[in-house]
């Protein structure tokens, strides 16, 4: 079962404010895209149902990054809300209890990191990144699928690496 994006965005974002943390645009993208990783790794089962992309700037969910890409290099201010077709506006989360509690060792492992710092560990040589940025021309293309398959297996390995 994967979980609308928007929901694991706000998730991450009510975190954030619960405790304090500034999340920017960059630093909420790449919490995402750790979180699906670590959920494929683990688990081998993704997170969400949107593919993610290589930009020049790492992975992405190119929903997750209109959704909030007006507060730049800011600190986003609120969950994002949607309508729903009865016209009723909600604000949609992860309710989930097991997978909110995976959601919150994936934030309370990264919190304390910055959206460059994040970037930097995605930018990595060998990550699905990496690898989808070099095989699709770098930036000279914008937006390859990274492979869902070549995400798991990254997390997996770093799950073996480090005892998980």
């Amino acid at each position: 079962m994967t979980f609308p994006t928007i929901a694991v965005a706000n998730y991450f974002i009510g975190k954030a404010q619960s405790e304090g943390v500034s999340i920017t645009p960059m630093k909420l993208l790449k919490l995402v895209y750790i979180a699906h990783g670590w959920r494929l790794g683990l688990q081998n089962l993704p997170l969400i149902g949107e593919e993610i992309q290589a930009w020049k700037y790492g992975p992405v969910v190119e929903s997750v990054y209109q959704d909030f890409k007006q507060y730049g290099r800011g600190s986003i201010a609120r969950q994002k809300p949607v309508f729903q077709s009865n016209g009723e506006m909600v604000i949609p989360t992860v309710t989930d209890p097991v997978v909110a509690g995976f959601l919150d060792n994936v934030w309370n492992a990264y919190k304390h990191l910055d959206g460059f710092q994040l970037s930097a560990i995605t930018h990595q040589k060998d990550t699905p990144w990496y690898k989808t940025w070099v095989d699709n021309g770098g930036s000279e293309y914008l937006g390859a699928a990274i492979p869902q398959g070549t995400i798991a297996e990254h997390y997996r390995q770093l799950a073996v690496e480090r005892g998980a």
